[in-house]
């Protein structure tokens, strides 16, 4: 979620937020609007498997990278700025940890819940070297992985973010470029070798039911596909991420992406968002249960472009999203500006 500060933003971090909501609409949509498992060899089927390929267990390891990102921003500017950086960040994983309660409610398995909880767990973190926190990170991942999924890999990822921001890592991509084009080729490699694997051990349907008398050994080989799929998932979330890195490095690409930039800058107001969406399209169009696949992704796309527009409009006027701003207030306790500095420039004059 986006550090509050008044440091320069760091804009990278937002065109990720930003790639990231994309990948995780895709993905929540489908049990959001409770879309049946496609008939194999149809349309739809071959859509599922693109989706299993490329999406699933892809984007949450990337919003659950960029907290851990997140967290260290947020805390070390505001010890340098003088203010209690726990006292705050606590106040800003209760406002998250009630606003998940909330959000679970109308959409379960969401992650800000989640996500409060491991911040409680992560805060001790903070003060440990990078190093130790990423050799931490790198030895839960695995078993996290293979045990708990997406569950368990919260906290590892956490930690893999902190170690991040604690390594200055956004800050230096300019002296880093080097470095970067090696991991994004290296993660290619890795990624590609993985997919491939993946999509040997695919099974029908895209979701392995287990019903009452199943065999051990298909639990077992459910559970290794599971493992398998998160462990992946890991690595094509990397190479998304040096992709994405590298390619806003160019002027022209980066002024392209523009609106993705400003749908991250709004990260929390857009992941509330697409629930508040898909399920007023659902109630008024009568949607549960519809939808194919390849009809959700197309919806995806329509949701992708409202939201873009409303959040390069808003930020035109505000700076930042509704939910950012109420979020600072839980935070702070003061009640911040919100109008955008050059908004009222203009305006100013004609008064």
């Amino acid at each position: 979620m986006n550090p509050i500060s008044g440091n320069k933003r760091i804009e990278t971090l937002d065109f990720l937020r930003g790639f990231a909501l994309i990948g995780i609409l895709l993905v929540n949509i489908l049990p959001l609007l409770n879309v049946a498992p496609a008939e194999a060899g149809t349309a739809n089927w071959y859509m599922s498997r693109i989706l299993d390929l490329t999406v699933e267990s892809r984007f949450y390891v990337i919003f659950t990278f960029l907290f851990g990102v997140g967290f260290y921003l947020f805390l070390s500017r505001a010890i340098e700025k003088g203010n209690n950086g726990y006292l705050l960040f606590i106040r800003r994983l209760i406002f998250l940890l009630a606003l998940g309660f909330v959000h679970q409610k109308f959409h379960p398995g969401e992650a800000l819940f989640l996500y409060a909880i491991a911040g409680f767990i992560l805060l001790p973190f903070y003060k440990l070297k990078p190093k130790i926190n990423l050799i931490i990170a790198l030895a839960l991942i695995l078993p996290a992985s293979f045990l708990g999924g997406k569950l368990l890999l919260i906290l590892p990822l956490f930690l893999l973010g902190l170690a991040a921001g604690q390594y200055k890592v956004f800050q230096r991509l300019a002296e880093s470029k080097s470095a970067i084009r090696k991991l994004h080729w290296i993660s290619f490699a890795m990624a590609a070798i993985g997919v491939f694997i993946q999509c040997r051990i695919l099974p029908e349907q895209n979701v392995m039911v287990i019903e009452e008398g199943s065999s051990s050994s298909d639990m077992i080989l459910m559970q290794i596909y599971q493992g398998a799929a998160a462990f992946i998932g890991l690595l094509v979330a990397l190479f998304y991420v040096t992709t994405l890195v590298r390619a806003v490095q160019h002027p022209f690409i980066r002024t392209l992406l523009k609106p993705l930039s400003a749908y991250g800058q709004m990260a929390l107001t857009n992941y509330l968002g697409q629930t508040i969406i898909v399920l007023l399209a659902a109630a008024f169009f009568n949607l549960k249960g519809m939808l194919s696949p390849i009809q959700t992704t197309l919806l995806c796309i329509g949701i992708y472009i409202i939201q873009m527009l409303f959040s390069m409009i808003w930020l035109s006027f505000f700076k930042m999203g509704p939910m950012e701003w109420i979020w600072r207030i839980a935070t702070y306790w003061t009640i911040p500006a919100i109008r955008n500095e050059r908004y009222c420039k203009q305006t100013d004059k004609h008064f």
